[in-house]
């Protein structure tokens, strides 16, 4: 027992004595961390406090409880809507850019360098342009007969009439799905291309050595796991983005969407919390989106942890 004590005391002189020499440090750190706490952590407290609470900005907060989510999970039958069209955004969206961000990263570096650099900004170029992007989806899928899709499915003979690509709540899921695609080749991608070209040819050559045959190989057994730190990076990233998705329906199909086809959880929020201005409803639909982003990150890093392993 007496050893213990003197080892946790030892410990703790030794964590004291780090810290002190650190001092330095801790100073040169303290401007981001006084931001991030007033900008993020105090934030996502109030949220989580106002979830609690019925609040409408004008009025002092008045607790509720548990009320909010009850009424989320238990009343809210759009809520539940949105949910379900988040996660189908999300599971198609999310591994579909993420995969395809990667191949085209590792295809880009098979390129020569100029090439890869134009397709790189090619490819990046409309995560910048999202307007523009949405501008052509608009005139693509247009509703009218003489759209361009709506043209050459019809000289084609697939379709006698115009199909409402933006109207009918049967295939507005679709338009936004592709476009959310399109527009997910983001700062994910750029980090896979980073990564793609940060590793050692020296790599490649001892794993020829040691019985690698294939690309395929080389790919499972050293390039992804000397990416391990984009790979997270671009999961995190992309997980969120998914999840999000919001503004690109509203942008293509108005707000709100047919039959709620494409209303998704951050649609839901700002119906609340920008237009209805229930603050406090709003915070508990933050703080289930939070959680949900929260959770599917944890996951998704679990199982990349175990790549090339």
């Amino acid at each position: 027992m007496a050893a213990n004590k003197i080892s946790f005391k030892r410990r703790a002189e030794l964590t004291l004595r780090d810290m002190k020499r650190s001092i330095p440090l801790y100073i040169m750190i303290a401007p981001f961390m006084l931001l991030f706490f007033v900008f993020v952590v105090y934030p996502v407290l109030r949220a989580v406090w106002f979830s609690f609470t019925d609040y409408n900005v004008l009025e002092k907060a008045n607790f509720v409880g548990l009320r909010n989510y009850q009424k989320l999970f238990l009343e809210d039958k759009t809520f539940i809507t949105a949910i379900k069209n988040t996660f189908i955004i999300a599971v198609i969206v999310g591994p579909g850019g993420y995969i395809l961000s990667f191949l085209l990263a590792w295809m880009i570096n098979e390129l020569p360098h100029k090439i890869g650099t134009v397709l790189t900004v090619i490819f990046y170029a409309p995560s910048m342009a999202g307007t523009a992007v949405i501008s052509v989806f608009t005139m693509i899928f247009s509703n009218d007969s003489n759209g361009y899709l709506n043209s050459i499915l019809r000289n084609l003979g697939i379709t006698d009439e115009a199909i409402l690509w933006l109207s009918d709540s049967d295939v507005v899921m679709v338009v936004v799905i592709l476009a959310s695609l399109w527009m997910s080749m983001g700062v994910g991608f750029l980090s896979f291309v980073a990564g793609v070209k940060g590793v050692d040819d020296a790599q490649y050559e001892a794993g020829a050595i040691d019985g690698i045959r294939n690309r395929w190989q080389e790919l499972w057994y050293v390039t992804l796991p000397n990416m391990k730190p984009q790979l997270l990076f671009g999961a995190v990233t992309t997980i969120t983005s998914s999840l999000s998705v919001g503004s690109i329906g509203d942008s293509l199909v108005g707000f709100p969407s047919p039959n709620y086809a494409t209303h998704t959880i951050v649609n839901h929020l700002n119906d609340y919390g920008n237009i209805r201005m229930e603050m406090g409803y709003a915070s508990a639909i933050a703080v289930i989106l939070f959680l949900i982003m929260i959770l599917c990150n944890m996951l998704i890093q679990k199982l990349l942890r175990k790549v090339g392993t």
